[in-house]
């Protein structure tokens, strides 16, 4: 078994409900969640004309192999109304895979770790709530590091609930 980090993100319909849903369906068909992040909203990145997201880190025990990894996250995504229109749009649900252990995986269909991971406070402020001192496997750098010197300034607010 391999701990993996996995961000979900949503910002369109019942984000807490779909979450919920999200979780249960990872554990049922990737591996047991070791541990979860608290939950952060922040504004839309990339395309910032639309809702605010939701975002949450979890990590997760698993036995599969990075694509077939991306392709079960992938079916849940669809199962729970996910639908592809364009890059940084709204949704439902998104399920990124940020590290697969410490392995290095550049493939054309994934590339691990996220290849935007570095760049983005909604990213790094739950990985480093739960995960400070792992290691980024190309930089070298920890995640509490990587947030300490990332220039994107944007509000991450953890949400009460």
């Amino acid at each position: 078994m391999l701990n993996v980090f996995l961000l979900l993100g949503a910002n369109l319909g019942d984000r807490l409900a779909t979450f919920q849903q999200a979780r249960k369906r990872i554990e049922n068909t990737i591996g047991p969640i070791r541990v979860q992040s608290s939950l952060w909203e922040t504004a839309a990145w990339g395309l910032t004309d639309q809702p605010a997201f939701l975002n949450q880190v979890i990590e997760v025990n698993t036995e599969w192999e990075p694509l077939e990894l991306l392709r079960r996250t992938q079916a849940i995504e669809t199962e729970l109304g996910r639908v592809r229109k364009e890059k940084w749009g709204a949704r439902l649900i998104d399920i990124d895979l940020l590290y697969y252990g410490t392995e290095v995986v550049r493939d054309p269909e994934l590339s691990i770790p996220h290849p935007y991971l570095a760049e983005r406070r909604f990213t790094l402020v739950p990985l480093a709530e739960i995960a400070p001192d792992f290691v980024h496997p190309v930089l070298q750098l920890t995640q509490q590091r990587l947030l300490e010197i990332c220039t994107d300034n944007s509000s991450v607010l953890r949400v009460e609930i």
